[in-house]
């Protein structure tokens, strides 16, 4: 097959004018040793970890196509989990910015998650009501747990207790026994969505954060602990506020299940509210690491900051009004003593710090207390700003400080207009409030001006001044050397829809809704107060028209200029007489833009309809059209000196076509919203765009050819494999559907994993048959006869069939091999029982081995049992498992005792030092002191 016509391929080549996704959440982490310097934040599929001193972007940690929803940092600080839309987990290392792990089990979007407190658990919630907990050491899925009836918003492991607790949008607080992985326990107190939840005073208490402006306080009680200990009294605390929550109970509508034999883990009781200042509902809620803190905000600016009292300062305070009521006490000369009524309310318990006031609406904020008592706040705002706050909590009325903040690599609002400059190295990008210039090669963003709602711009020949079109009808022209506007003209009534430069470069034309086309020429004028001319523009004609004035392009020979009209049609004037020559209409709703081919001979219409139409410039005559995006196309644009145009779409799409052969060449998927524009350097190599997640792409042309028969192919893979991850999850037979659930599920990787055991147990079954075969060759020949070794087997080193298939189980994923083993057809069953038995004789991978072999077993059950042949090899399983796994426990207990032992041993040496240091120090003083004194001596 011969190429017909050779395509170049465009693939991505950078993100930027994007600080921090508002759909993700910030979170604080290490730079460099230092606590609290970095910030990690979601960047659409990507994470970026700014440093919040210099306010540069540290490190990226690359996604694949799906955004980034949700990061959480690891105890140690080494790794951060991010959870994305599709609702896959990866697990980044932070110093070298690789993800190591990966978990697919939620069907839907992450929405919550957290570590346990020394990192080797992981649980997530999603959008599709599940919560998983993750085993990140094994990097494989615990279990699943299923009981909320909507989105998860928020989970919480408990640090003494083996306990999880969980909120969701259906109102729920549930709290988990993740030793019996049940719910035994299910706050029924909220009308509204339960949004964010923390435990404070050491999980004595829990604050949840729903619609309104309450933050309820729960009592937690663990019923095991009364029992142990039937001496130790109640804390003043909970005696205090016992009563109140007697009164709450029968006023409040917080009515709460009592599940009677379910209540010896813990009790849980409403104490009362905190109001907060906000009206809304709560978005985030959470304390610092050290739970001294608690912050919530709703949507909007404000950050509500409360200081949780410890339970020494409680005891304190409380010892403080006992004397004071004592005090009063004997002014009436009561003898009687008031200790009674004497108890903390909430709010003194949990008082109001201060609020932070931030510049825009709050998306996500982050905090770290330091050992000094100083607060450091991070916030990730609406508006693609992140700004960093210190709180001194020590002072007498606690003010908040704006320490840094991070804003000049982005536009506040959406991208509207794009240009390239003529050397193809300066990109222009303007927005709501401001014109910025970026550097292609650097991405560096090198001049911000500030403009009025800008549509459409372009650079003035020679890229040392800019023009931008504004939505108020008047055109700025800007300087870029010194980065100042140098004239304002009100060009139009209504908005500037479109502008296009003349070939000639002496002019430009603009469209606007006024119903106008105006033209417009380049001049030098003087100023009185400077001696130089500087650049101008004068308007020369105008062409009025019926309708409002939506796209205007100009034919490369200036001989024609295309108006794009409110009424779906393109009519066609000639430019000098301004007599009408051609009508274009065909088109069901308005053209939002159009392009003339570099040789006058195509224009190419892009309407909201959705669809491209692509018409001769000689008779008007629409050679085809093309249904090209799912939602209006937004902007046109033909590569340089050739047919081959780019349309961007409302649907997030930008795709290459050519407008000869009418072909859909390329799809460029990388933005996750509406794309609003896009601009084509004038060589043709760069393809520069910009969408409402706020993010700018580079695309960059290759030398890699592109063969379409190729690219539909692969365009058919990744659907069928979209479609297989939508399938029905498999069913193990005999099991009901119950609270728990497997962690992973289906997707492509585990039916390639199942593949590739089964293909191993294949070439296992026919080198088995081929060596006895072998054998009775050599038999009947009565001489060794060469064996032709398999080829697979001789690329792995010569390794036995046995020997592949047990290298085969070890390169499944660790998070996959429960769902590989799900897929696999009972057939092969047999023969990796027989396998197993000899593998864990030899001691070979048993941990690995038996996670497998037990989970064939649960999942076959029914069979294996059932199969008289499986009787000896079970029989086999059972005596070799037990014995290797005593022996891989002991090894375990023995290296544990030894590393105690190393432990102990080097804290007793630090001892020894630090008194050895300790006496050393102090004879130096001695020493010191004694030489003064002589000195004194002798100058007496």
């Amino acid at each position: 097959m011969g190429l017909s016509r050779q395509y170049l391929r465009y693939v991505p080549a950078a993100l930027f004018g994007l600080l921090g996704s508002a759909g993700g959440n910030a979170a604080m982490v290490a730079l460099g040793g230092e606590r609290g310097r970095g910030v990690a934040v979601a960047a659409c599929e990507h994470v970026f970890v700014w440093d919040l001193r210099k306010g540069e972007k540290v490190l990226i940690l690359k996604g694949l196509k799906q955004e980034a929803r949700y990061l959480c940092p690891s105890p140690d600080g080494l790794h951060l989990a991010v959870g994305y839309e599709d609702g896959s987990i990866r697990i980044f290392n932070l110093l070298s910015g690789e993800a190591n792990v990966t978990f697919n089990g939620h069907k839907a979007a992450v929405t919550a998650m957290q570590y346990d407190q020394l990192g080797g658990r992981l649980v997530s919630g999603s959008k599709d009501t599940d919560v998983i907990v993750w085993d990140v050491i094994n990097e494989s899925g615990l279990y699943r747990l299923k009981g909320h009836k909507d989105a998860v918003t928020q989970v919480l492991f408990l640090k003494e207790k083996n306990l999880l607790v969980t909120s969701g949008k259906d109102t729920l607080v549930k709290w988990w026994d993740l030793d019996t992985q049940h719910c035994f326990k299910t706050l029924v107190g909220h009308r509204t969505e339960v949004w964010g939840m923390a435990l404070i005073s050491e999980e004595k208490r829990l604050i949840t954060g729903t619609a309104d402006s309450e933050l309820r306080v729960w009592d937690i009680s663990y019923i095991q602990e009364e029992v142990k200990d039937p001496d130790e009294p109640e804390s003043k605390k909970s005696k205090g506020s016992s009563p109140v929550a007697e009164k709450n109970t029968e006023e409040d509508e917080t009515l709460e299940l009592d599940e009677g034999p379910e209540e010896r883990l813990l009790k849980c009781s409403k104490v009362g509210s905190i109001m907060r200042e906000g009206r809304d509902r709560v978005v985030t809620l959470a304390t610092d690491r050290t739970g001294k803190i608690l912050a919530c905000h709703g949507t909007d600016s404000v950050l509500e900051v409360f200081s949780i009292l410890s339970q020494e300062e409680v005891q304190k305070k409380l010892e403080k009004k006992m004397k004071k009521a004592k005090k009063k006490a004997k002014k009436k000369s009561e003898e009687e003593e008031p200790e009674g009524d004497v108890e903390l309310s909430l709010q003194e318990e949990i008082q109001r710090v201060t609020n932070i006031k931030a510049s825009a609406k709050i998306k996500s904020f982050d905090m770290i207390l330091s050992p000094k008592g100083e607060l450091k706040v991070v916030l990730l705002l609406q508006n693609n700003i992140i700004e960093s706050y210190l709180l001194n909590l020590s002072a007498q009325v606690p003010q908040a400080v704006r320490a840094s903040k991070i804003s000049i690599g982005g536009h506040r609002s959406d991208v509207r207009t794009l240009a390239f400059s003529s050397d193809n190295i300066a990109i222009l990008s303007a927005s709501a409030e401001s014109v910025k210039i970026w550097n292609r090669s650097t991405l560096q963003c090198i001049r911000t001006m500030d403009c009025e709602y800008a549509l459409c711009s372009f650079f003035v020949p020679g890229d040392r001044q800019v023009i931008v079109g504004t939505k108020t009808g008047k055109l700025q022209l800007y300087d870029l050397a010194s980065g100042s506007l140098m004239e304002t003209l009100n060009a139009h009534d209504g908005a500037v829809w479109s502008i296009a430069l003349s070939p000639d470069q002496r002019g430009f034309v603009t469209g606007g809704a006024d119903k106008c086309v105006k033209f417009w020429e380049f001049e030098l004028v003087k100023d009185e107060s400077s001696v130089q001319k500087r650049l101008s523009m004068k308007q020369v004609r105008v062409l009025q028209l019926d309708e409002d004035v939506l796209c205007v392009r100009y034919s490369p020979n200036q001989k024609l200029l295309a108006v794009s009209l409110l009424d779906c049609t393109v009519k066609i004037f000639y430019t000098d007489t301004l007599k009408f020559f051609l009508s274009l209409y065909g088109h069901k709703l308005p053209v939002l833009c159009m392009d003339i081919s570099y040789d006058g001979a195509l224009i190419a219409t892009g309407s909201a309809d959705r669809n491209v139409k692509i018409w001769g410039l000689d008779f008007g005559d629409c050679h085809r059209s093309l249904f090209a995006h799912d939602d209006s196309v937004m902007y046109l644009q033909f590569v340089a000196k050739s047919h081959l145009f780019f349309t961007a779409g409302k649907d997030g799409k930008i795709k290459q076509w050519d407008a000869d052969k009418f072909e859909h060449i390329q799809t460029l998927e990388g933005h996750h919203q509406e794309v609003w524009c896009l601009a084509l350097s004038p060589n043709g190599d760069y393809v520069v765009s910009a969408s409402h997640d706020k993010s700018l792409r580079l695309w960059e042309r290759t030398r890699e050819p592109l063969v379409l028969e190729e690219e539909r192919e692969m365009q058919r893979e990744a659907e069928y494999e979209e479609s297989v991850a939508k399938e029905d999850q498999p069913v193990v037979a005999g099991e009901t559907q119950g609270e728990t659930g497997l962690a992973g599920k289906k997707t492509i990787e585990t039916i390639k994993a199942a593949e590739r055991i089964m293909e191993a147990v294949e070439l296992y079954r026919e080198e088995m048959a081929k060596l006895k075969e072998h054998k009775a060759i050599c038999k009947a020949a009565g001489k060794e006869v060469p064996y032709p070794v398999n080829p697979i087997l001789r690329a792995y080193g010569n390794i036995t069939p046995s020997e592949y298939v047990l290298e085969v189980f070890k390169k499944v994923r660790s998070s996959e091999l429960e769902e590989s083993l799900l897929v696999l057809p009972f057939s092969y069953v047999p023969d990796l029982l027989r396998l197993f038995n000899e593998y864990i004789r030899l001691g070979a991978e048993v941990e690995l081995l038996c996670r497998a072999l037990l989970f064939l077993l649960k999942i076959h059950f029914g069979q294996i049992t059932s199969n008289q042949m499986l009787v000896t090899v079970i029989e086999n399983l059972k005596k070799t498992t037990i014995s290797r796994v005593s022996e891989a426990r002991d090894v375990l207990g023995f290296n544990m005792a030894g590393l105690q032992h190393l432990k102990r041993e080097i804290e007793a040496k630090d001892e020894v030092m630090f008194f050895a240091d300790a006496t050393d120090r102090f004879e130096e003083k001695k020493r010191k002191r004694k030489k003064k004194e002589k000195m004194i001596l002798a100058v007496v």
